[in-house]
C-alpha cells in the first residue's frame, strides 16, 4: 500500500516531530514486519528532516549489524563499545555528539558526518539495536531530538 507523508518544513523542529508522529502511527499500524517498519521510519525521518544519514543497526550476537537506512553507504558491522553506536549499545543510553571528531574512537563511515545522535531501540523491553542519525552540521542534535526520537522508537513493533 502506498503512503504519502505530509512533510512540513517551515516549522520549528518540535513542530515537525509533532506533525510526523501521528503520520508514523498510521503508517506503522497493522504492519507486523520489523524490517518494513524500520525502513519506513528511516525513510520518513530522512524525508522530513533531510538528515545526512538515518538508519538502524540491529544487535546480532556481539555486533551491531547494519539494518534499514537512508543515506550514503555505511559501516556494516560495529563491535559493542566501539564508536558512538557501539557505545550507546554498551551504555544502554542515548548519546548526543556535537562534534564527531571529538568523540574518542568515533568510526568515520562518512567524512561528511559532523554530529550524531544514537538511541537504543527496544522491542518488548529488550534492546534489539540502535537508531543512528548523522548530520553534516556541527552541534545539530539536542534534547528535543532525543525526546521525540525516543517517542518514535516506541511506535515501532514487529
Amino acid at each position: 500500500m502506498a503512503e504519502d507523508l505530509k512533510i512540513l518544513k517551515d516549522l520549528s523542529k518540535e513542530e515537525q516531530y509533532q506533525s510526523l508522529i501521528p503520520q508514523l502511527k498510521g503508517l506503522l499500524a497493522g504492519e507486523t514486519d520489523l524490517i518494513a517498519n524500520l525502513a519506513n521510519v528511516a525513510a520518513a525521518l530522512k524525508e522530513q528532516f533531510s538528515w545526512f544519514w538515518v538508519g538502524f543497526y540491529l544487535i546480532k550476537g556481539d555486533e551491531l549489524v547494519l539494518g534499514p537506512f537512508q543515506g550514503p553507504v555505511a559501516c556494516t558491522r560495529i563491535a559493542k563499545g566501539r564508536g558512538v553506536c557501539g557505545s550507546a549499545w554498551l551504555r544502554n543510553e542515548t548519546i548526543i555528539v556535537p562534534d564527531v571528531d571529538q568523540f574518542p574512537g568515533h568510526i568515520a563511515c562518512a567524512s561528511a558526518s559532523r554530529s550524531e545522535i544514537v538511541l537504543p531501540f527496544y522491542l518488548a523491553e529488550e534492546m534489539v539495536g540502535v537508531l543512528d542519525v548523522d548530520s553534516e552540521y556541527l552541534a545539530y542534535f539536542d534534547d528535543v531530538d532525543a525526546v521525540y526520537l525516543t517517542e518514535i522508537l516506541r511506535l515501532i513493533h514487529g
